[in-house]
């Protein structure tokens, strides 16, 4: 081989190399196989506002504080979320009795001071837990004995006969909503996504499940003018666009309502069950809310009941959970689901279904009983027990009165009452100047105001676009959680901000 030809060879192979490093070089500055491209896109384009940009910037800002900065506000105040032991609210006695209990029995044993009706509670559930300990795994269903007292709650709740086989503890009620979702969807198999009705403003759980799913949300509107009630006008009408675009399978109905802290009537429930029977709809009863309700003019009634009464018989999925109520433990994660009407062939697959995630947590499926059977009469625990929850629920009736007419004092902002649940969700009139401020940033304009109220006075809500509104309306949604001190101390400082922001852009 002549000089030349070795010479143009060189050249090659050194080109080659070349080529070869940029190609080595260009994986090795990439991280990870994984891009924003090739992730599932259902979860990327997922929504969940009550944990989104605004409560973080809030952790950012309470970061801020702890090191020592200097800001308009000395303290961060949480309410975004329905967190009530994160905004200062006393665990249940007896709850945390037998949970302490559960997890370390030789302990409580010998411990004189604990009183024997939590002893034995906790040796009653212990004797349903594999080998006597809380970090065995349970059924998938659940610990039975906690599934019988469930039942045995709702039979004395409703005044009807509960088979105990019908409830599944889950973590949370959360879960059991995305449980279901998943059990009905057929779009993959149909190739026609599968419709659930929603109502807006919704609880984004719903919408983000839907979509991580590729289900289709149908969006029904409630009625803002008549206390948040379900317009049966509006529910046909949602479900009659949907049809060629989806395959309707379902409805949800959150009551008591987040965001809206409104409370169904019993005519209201009637007519929804007629129109799902109508249709051929399951109904999804999103009910984690039933303890908390503040209207002395307001009730809450189960979808279950209303059912029976009517003599329809329809699928039924009713949802209940340890995180809300007058207990708010949120973070052991207990929840339970119940199958009405079910086929016994098609109940057996779900079980199944569930199978596959062995169990929920069993301190809190153990929770969840705490909730459902609590102390006996006649016991100091009990005399406890009932002090501590009216004391609850009469300082968060209070706080569901003062939010409510502290808004309506404020021009420009306009409060349903809080009848029920956690929350008020008021709508905001905001001066054209804002809506211009907002859309130069790229923000939606309750963004926006939420945003610089959070800058301004370190409070913490969320825009009402996170849960859905009417287009051209403006809202956002408050927890009632604040304890008493803090909740005036916040409504003060919000009722300047607005003064200040609506003079600011007018």
């Amino acid at each position: 081989m002549n000089s030349i030809v070795l010479k143009k060879w060189s050249l090659v192979r050194h080109h080659l190399n070349s080529e070869y490093l940029k190609t080595l070089t260009r994986r090795m500055s990439s991280s990870s196989l994984l891009t924003i491209d090739s992730i599932n896109q259902r979860v990327k384009h997922m929504e969940y506002a009550v944990r989104g940009p605004i409560p973080q910037r809030a952790s950012q800002l309470e970061s801020q504080l702890k090191s020592g900065q200097k800001l308009p506000f000395d303290a961060v105040i949480r309410a975004n979320i329905g967190d009530c032991h994160a905004m200062n609210q006393k665990p249940i006695t007896f709850f945390r009795q037998v949970l302490s209990g559960a997890a370390n029995p030789i302990e409580m044993h010998s411990n004189p001071k604990i009183p024997k009706e939590v002893k034995e509670r906790v040796n009653e559930l212990l004797d349903g837990c594999g080998g006597r300990s809380v970090g065995a795994y349970s059924e998938a269903t659940g610990v039975e004995i906690i599934r019988r007292h469930i039942a045995q709650y709702i039979r004395e709740r409703d005044g009807l006969e509960t088979d105990w086989r019908n409830v599944v503890l889950t973590t949370g009620a959360s879960e059991g909503a995305k449980a279901i979702l998943s059990f009905i969807n057929t779009t993959a198999t149909d190739g026609i996504p599968t419709g659930v009705m929603v109502p807006i403003p919704q609880y984004p759980l719903y919408s983000a499940t839907l979509t991580e799913l590729g289900m289709n949300l149908i969006s029904y509107y409630l009625d803002e003018q008549n206390q948040w009630a379900l317009n049966i006008n509006e529910l046909r009408n949602a479900l009659q666009k949907s049809r060629s675009i989806c395959k309707p399978k379902a409805i949800v109905v959150i009551n008591p309502g987040n965001p809206t802290g409104s409370v169904l009537t019993k005519e209201n429930i009637e007519n929804i069950i007629k129109f799902a029977d109508e249709n051929k709809l399951m109904i999804i009863a999103d009910e984690v809310y039933q303890h908390n309700i503040w209207d002395p003019n307001a009730r809450f009634y189960s979808f279950k009941k209303v059912m029976q009464e009517l003599g329809i018989k329809l699928e039924l999925v009713s949802m209940m959970s340890a995180s809300k109520g007058f207990m708010g433990e949120c973070g052991l994660r207990g929840g339970y689901l119940e199958l009405s009407n079910f086929d016994e062939e098609v109940k057996a697959v779900f079980y199944k279904m569930l199978s596959a995630r062995l169990c929920s947590s069993v301190l809190g499926q153990i929770a969840m009983d705490c909730v459902v059977n609590p102390p006996p009469k006649g016991t100091p625990s009990y005399e406890l027990y009932v002090n501590e929850k009216q004391e609850v629920l009469k300082s968060l009736r209070e706080r569901a009165e003062l939010i409510a007419e502290t808004f309506n004092s404020i021009p420009g902002i306009e409060s349903n009452g809080v009848a029920g649940a956690m929350y008020a969700f008021p709508k905001i009139v905001l001066p054209s100047k804002a809506i211009t401020a907002a859309e130069e940033k790229r923000q939606k304009p309750d963004f926006f105001y939420c945003m610089e109220l959070l800058e301004t006075t370190g409070i913490c809500v969320v825009p009402g676009s996170g849960f859905g509104q009417i287009d051209g309306t403006y809202h956002f949604r408050t927890t009632i959680l604040p304890q008493t001190q803090t909740m005036h101390k916040m409504m003060d400082k919000f009722k300047q901000f607005h003064i200040n922001f609506i003079n600011k852009y007018k």
